[in-house]
């Protein structure tokens, strides 16, 4: 252990023992500036202590359409709950539960309108979705403990969901879960692509692969904002097929070549300058994720580039994200981990990439970007 490692572990020590001391703690509480600090940190533990309940009301206010209902407002109370299926209690409560959050507003007496964090929600139905599908981790992590002892081959509810809607999603039959795995995928790649609009320029791009790109939502949002780009659909053969006909259909037919295939045991297709994996590293464990790396690293010729884009551990202002959402989130799943942009980079050394770095981006809760030249 290095000095400065030890260094580090003794100061956490030292500081644990002094938070945790009540004469601390009573001493904090009546001194101005520490005031602010332990008051600051007394609501952070208690959202950490509350945070359940408030994804809850979010939950309500999606499933019941109350975003939809305030799109109408100013409503009373009385209004609402009809259209709810509440009491008029029960309405005051829910409208009440989200008013700290921001979720609606009372701007006069019961007169209910959309909150500033309401109005975001209501006019992004791909939030909503997010949030519908997210019911399946809160039964997972109803007992966290008992998710994390249970071998994760065994099945949860959103390994189910994967399985189910991740294998029917190129077919034509559209059961309920296919249909919300097409909205959710559609949402998050939504967010993802603005993310990388905003971060990489593709001008000396002429032709880019999108491995595991499913229907295209990610290359439609790129070749939409570049019209210039030759795109690559790789996926599996019903999946490529069915995503290049969307594509097609809305970017041109002559841009887009669908590639059937399995990225872990086919080769990846040659003569892109860039390919990208979106949203599908951290979907894999580190043995198979490490293969996709370096079955794609083959497929490059010398200073052809390699784009990753998806929620990574250990970004700063956004770390709960990493390793507390996601982190249980693909444990629930049964596969794959949130990685640290400093272990992708080094699993890209191992693959054989020259040189890799990381590309801020202005929202890294949805996507932090790494670029790997070959």
């Amino acid at each position: 252990m290095s000095q400065w490692a030890a260094f580090k572990l003794g100061y956490v020590k030292r500081r644990n023992r002094v938070f945790a001391s009540p004469k601390f703690q009573h001493w904090a509480a009546r001194l101005p500036l520490i005031r602010w600090i332990a008051r600051s940190r007394a609501d952070a533990a208690f959202d950490l202590l509350a945070g359940f309940a408030y994804s809850q009301v979010l939950r309500a206010y999606v499933e019941g359409g109350l975003f939809d209902i305030l799109k109408d407002g100013p409503l009373s109370a009385t209004a609402i709950a009809p259209r709810l299926g509440l009491s008029e209690n029960a309405t005051l409560t829910l409208l009440r539960a989200g008013r700290p959050l921001m979720l609606s507003e009372e701007p006069a007496t019961d007169h209910w309108m959309l909150g500033e964090q309401g109005a975001v929600f209501a006019s992004n139905p791909g939030v909503q979705a997010m949030v519908r599908h997210h019911r399946l981790l809160y039964t997972d992590l109803a007992d966290p403990l008992a998710l994390l002892r249970a071998d994760r081959a065994e099945p949860t509810a959103l390994s189910r969901f994967w399985t189910y809607a991740g294998a029917l999603h190129g077919a034509t039959e559209r059961g309920a879960d296919t249909a919300e795995y097409s909205e959710l995928m559609a949402a998050s790649q939504h967010f993802v692509a603005d993310e990388v609009l905003a971060s990489v320029a593709f001008r000396d791009v002429e032709k880019l692969l999108d491995v595991g790109g499913g229907h295209g939502a990610f290359l439609r949002h790129i070749g939409s904002a570049w019209p210039h780009l030759q795109l690559g659909l790789f996926d599996l053969p019903e999946v490529a097929a069915t995503g290049a006909q969307v594509l097609g259909a809305a970017l041109g037919a002559s841009r887009i070549t669908a590639h059937p295939g399995n990225f872990f045991s086919d080769s990846i297709p040659q003569a892109y300058d860039m390919v990208s994996l979106v949203r599908i590293l951290h979907d894999h464990d580190d043995a198979p994720a490490q293969a996709l790396l370096a079955n794609i690293r083959k497929s490059l010729a010398p200073g052809a580039r390699l784009l990753i884009a998806e929620p990574m551990a250990q970004i700063p202002g956004a770390e709960p994200m990493g390793e507390a959402f996601f982190g249980l989130y693909l444990w629930a799943m049964g596969s794959g981990r949130p990685r640290s942009p400093a272990e992708i980079i080094a699993m890209l050394r191992a693959a054989g990439f020259a040189r890799a770095q990381v590309v801020a981006t202005a929202q890294p809760v949805n996507a932090s970007i790494i670029l790997a030249t070959a």
